[in-house]
């Protein structure tokens, strides 16, 4: 417990450095946001009307002691895009991204996973060669080029899928909200109809995400899985009469699965990057799409409050990390 309070002290110069480095991006990058919102027939006087409003006139230090006052309170600022407080749209937007980005990471662990270890098993097999080519294949191709080739084959030349418009068709409402996950709020009430739209409108962008995510979680389950099934350990269970499914499951896995761990929690925090590419390609209503409608409108509450987000998700999800390895590995426990 003393190590994860150590950690969790230890990300406290980060979470302070992204503030800093987020506010100052905010203010330097090309676009004035009193210009954009004024309108271009706006004047100089109505520009500058606008500019005093929104404290932009102030000097930065001043600007940036302000910014850090409202944080202390939970206030991330107002969307000027939106007219809303920026915490209550990303609270908004968030489980979109979140259901999309551990739809991803199932299905990446579903195929990852087993055809890692099977690769590793079966050196040299057609399962072998597969998952490298596979491995290859998540690695070179950029995201959104996988989601717009998703889109141009299953829906475009196929019909297979719906139109990319976003967590539901047209025609459907949403479900009431529970946890935010439309999957999880529509088969918690019933309504099936629902699910079967919000399933629909899941599968090629979760299908997008798993691809990139694939890639790196069957390699490293193979490397992992060839290096335990090499050791001492193994070869004397084999010696025992044991039998290869129970060396397997039982031994050589649990053995590999701290590298593996570790390798999913990289993999998640990638994804959520990701998202911001994929949302935009699947008109994805999540906290990606959010942030870079801010960003071409020089709206800058919403781009910090977003990084923000992203590195406290990000510092959560490394104590995750850490307590999963302590749970798995008793060496841990004693560091």
């Amino acid at each position: 417990m003393r190590g994860l309070l150590f950690r969790l002290l230890g990300s406290v110069p980060a979470l302070v450095a992204v503030v800093v480095v987020t506010f100052v991006l905010t203010r330097v990058l090309p676009g004035d946001t009193a210009t954009y919102f004024a309108g271009p027939t706006a004047s100089a006087e109505s520009i500058a009307q606008i500019r005093t409003a929104l404290g932009l006139d102030r000097p930065l230090p001043e600007q940036f002691w302000s910014y850090v006052q409202a944080l202390f309170h939970g206030d991330l600022g107002m969307s000027l895009t939106t007219g809303q407080p920026v915490l209550v749209d990303i609270l908004a937007r968030l489980p979109a991204s979140a259901e999309l980005t551990l739809s991803g990471l199932v299905l990446a662990m579903a195929i990852a996973i087993p055809l890692g270890i099977l690769a590793a098993v079966r050196q040299g097999s057609l399962a072998d060669h597969a998952c490298r080519v596979i491995v290859t294949a998540g690695v070179s191709l950029p995201v959104f080029f996988t989601g717009l080739l998703l889109v141009y084959v299953f829906y475009f030349l196929l019909g297979w899928s719906p139109a990319p418009v976003g967590r539901l068709d047209a025609f459907a409402s949403a479900p009431p909200t529970v946890t935010g996950f439309y999957l999880v709020d529509s088969a918690l009430v019933g309504d099936w109809e629902t699910w079967r739209s919000a399933f629909a409108q899941l599968v090629l962008p979760a299908a997008t995400l798993g691809l990139f995510a694939l890639a790196p979680i069957a390699r490293i389950t193979r490397a992992s899985m060839l290096a335990v099934l090499g050791a001492e350990f193994i070869r004397t269970a084999r010696a025992s009469g044991l039998s290869s499914r129970t060396i397997i499951l039982s031994y050589a896995l649990r053995n590999a699965l701290l590298p593996v761990v570790t390798t999913l929690g990289m993999v998640f925090s990638f994804l959520l990057g990701a998202n911001v590419l994929v949302e935009k390609v699947f008109a994805w209503p999540g906290i990606g799409s959010y942030a870079v409608e801010a960003l071409i409108a020089s709206d800058g509450a919403p781009v910090q409050g977003f990084v923000l987000t992203m590195a406290i998700l990000y510092v959560l999800l490394n104590l995750t990390i850490d307590m999963v390895n302590r749970a798995l590995d008793p060496r841990a426990r004693r560091a």
